[in-house]
C-alpha cells in the first residue's frame, strides 16, 4: 500500500496573497508515446476532469476524431468539449486511467474533479497549513 504524499498549495502567481493560494497537483498525463507534465487544480466542486485544448493537442488528440460530446456547466457551459481518456501518473503511485472533458479553449486550467479523479484518489486538505495529501484509493 502506498503512503500518502503531501503537497504544498500553489500560488500560481508570486504576487498572490496567502488566502488566494489553491491546491494544484503535479501530474503527468500520458497517451500512447506522448506525455505532458501539468499542474491540475483539485476542484471538489467540479463534476468532471477538464483538459485545456492545448494540452489535448500535446497528447496527440485531434478534435475532429473525438465523437463523444460532453456538456459542461457553469462558466464553461458555452465551451464545446469532447470525452477523452488518458493515463495519469502522480509521484510513484500506480498509473490510473482518467476521463477528461477536453475543452475547445485554453482559458481554463487542468481541473481534477469528481469524475473521475476523486474516484481514483483519496485527498485530504489541510488548508490552514496550505498543504494537501493524496494517495490512491483504498481497495
Amino acid at each position: 500500500m502506498n503512503p500518502p504524499v503531501r503537497f504544498p498549495y500553489g500560488a500560481g502567481d508570486p504576487g498572490r496573497s496567502r488566502s488566494s493560494q489553491l491546491a494544484y497537483l503535479p501530474i503527468t498525463l500520458i497517451r500512447d508515446s506522448r506525455s505532458v507534465a501539468v499542474s491540475g487544480l483539485l476542484d471538489t466542486g467540479s463534476t468532471v476532469n477538464v483538459l485545456p485544448y492545448g494540452a489535448g493537442l500535446q497528447l496527440g488528440f485531434v478534435w475532429e476524431d473525438q465523437s463523444i460530446p460532453v456538456y459542461l456547466t457553469g462558466s464553461l457551459a458555452r465551451v464545446p468539449a469532447r470525452a477523452v481518456i488518458v493515463t495519469g501518473v502522480i509521484e510513484a503511485f500506480p498509473a490510473v486511467e482518467l476521463a477528461f472533458a477536453w475543452t475547445q479553449t485554453d482559458e481554463v486550467p487542468v481541473i481534477l474533479g469528481q469524475t473521475n479523479f476523486f474516484m481514483e484518489f483519496e485527498v485530504c486538505f489541510f488548508r490552514a497549513k496550505l498543504e494537501f495529501e493524496v494517495k490512491p484509493k483504498s481497495p
